[in-house]
């Protein structure tokens, strides 16, 4: 039988386990229901894509050999920008499909096509912006740069995002998806990029919960009045 010493240590113990991660526990506990009670497609944003669009096709566009690119064709995808054909070549270089000519990158105004393409109709735009760089917060990390962010005027603060290099529509943004960032960076305990699980601090917490729940366990079989009769009838 456990010593009534031993037992108010296992109380403390248990006390201050439960005082250090009391407030990581209602993180996981409220993350983990708003996981639960989204629908990810709606979290990605489908309800504001035009899920109909295909890219236009084309005729008569010259062969990649034919540019004058030193290096070579290593990798090759076509952008449709204002309805004019365009290879993207090794990730680096816009190139007219018909003609050869380079294209140092989209205007305001063709970002602002491109994104409506892949957009649902009747969305207001409210502004648009270049932006050159952001931090690993920033809801557009990890994403070609530079780009523009064209903000609509709806009541879920939308986002688009159009690289200018390339000419892609990159992805969009709203509230909805912000809050899921925000408890998914309090899930995995990685607040720098979001998507790391294997963090010092996620482990030191994860071990600490458990060791947590055992204590607990421990706290109930040292108070349990049954359990410490038990143990009374075994000794004698």
């Amino acid at each position: 039988m456990v010593n009534r010493h031993a037992a108010l240590k296992i109380r403390k113990i248990h006390r201050y386990l439960g005082l250090l991660l009391g407030v990581q526990f209602l993180f996981w506990t409220i993350s983990g229901l708003y996981f639960s009670w989204t629908d990810l497609d709606d979290i990605h944003g489908d309800q504001f894509l035009n899920l109909s669009y295909l890219p236009k096709n084309f005729n008569n566009l010259i062969s990649p050999s034919e540019l004058s690119i030193a290096q070579g064709v290593h990798s090759i995808e076509i952008r449709d920008i204002n309805g004019n054909p365009y290879y993207w070549i090794n990730n680096k270089q816009l190139y007219n499909a018909v003609d050869g000519t380079q294209k140092s990158g989209v205007t305001k105004e063709e970002a602002l096509t491109i994104a409506k393409n892949y957009l649902i109709d009747h969305l207001i735009v409210a502004n648009i912006e270049q932006i050159n760089s952001v931090d690993k917060h920033h809801e557009y990390r990890e994403k070609l740069l530079p780009a523009y962010v064209i903000s609509y005027d709806n009541d879920e603060a939308l986002k688009a995002y159009v690289s200018i290099k390339d000419g892609k529509f990159q992805t969009v943004r709203h509230r909805s998806w912000r809050w899921f960032d925000f408890l998914w960076m309090t899930h995995t305990m990685d607040y720098q990029g979001r998507d790391n699980i294997n963090t010092f601090v996620l482990r030191g917490f994860s071990a600490l919960g458990l060791v947590t729940v055992l204590s607990g366990f421990l706290l109930w079989f040292t108070s349990s009045l049954t359990f410490s009769k038990w143990s009374k009838k075994k000794n004698k």
